[in-house]
């Protein structure tokens, strides 16, 4: 089991920046990949970013090039950090979690194994 809790949500304006966290417990030992996934109102849940707990990044290209995702081993935690913000950046961003290494597709919801509540994120215009 692994446990997932994001913060750093809130109400910003647009071109303002915000950083969202994710702290894992549990069996992070197990850990391969972590990313982030938003949901907008109406909307079906999105791919945003994902790290693996060995190397490498993947980024959603609505988001590259202003959101930035990185990970601290020792906290077991993973950051969002998301600058130049935008009205359509706007939604509830759930953290996820994957255990072991095989079958791993950054992008793809169902390859996560573990899911955090979420957290809210507002940009006004």
């Amino acid at each position: 089991q692994v446990q997932l809790v994001e913060a750093g949500g809130g109400l910003v304006q647009a071109g303002t920046s915000l950083r969202l966290s994710c702290a894992a417990s549990g069996r992070t030992l197990s850990v391969s990949i972590m990313g982030w996934f938003r949901q907008a109102p109406g909307k079906e849940r999105e791919f945003v970013a994902a790290v693996r707990w060995s190397a490498g990044t993947y980024y959603a290209d609505s988001v590259k090039g202003r959101f930035t995702i990185s990970r601290d081993n020792a906290k077991n935690t993973v950051y969002l950090q998301m600058d130049s913000l935008k009205p359509e950046d706007t939604g509830v961003y759930y953290c996820a979690a994957k255990l072991g290494g095989t079958r791993i597709v950054p992008a793809v919801a169902s390859t996560y194994d573990y899911w955090g509540q979420g957290t809210q994120v507002t940009v006004s215009s």
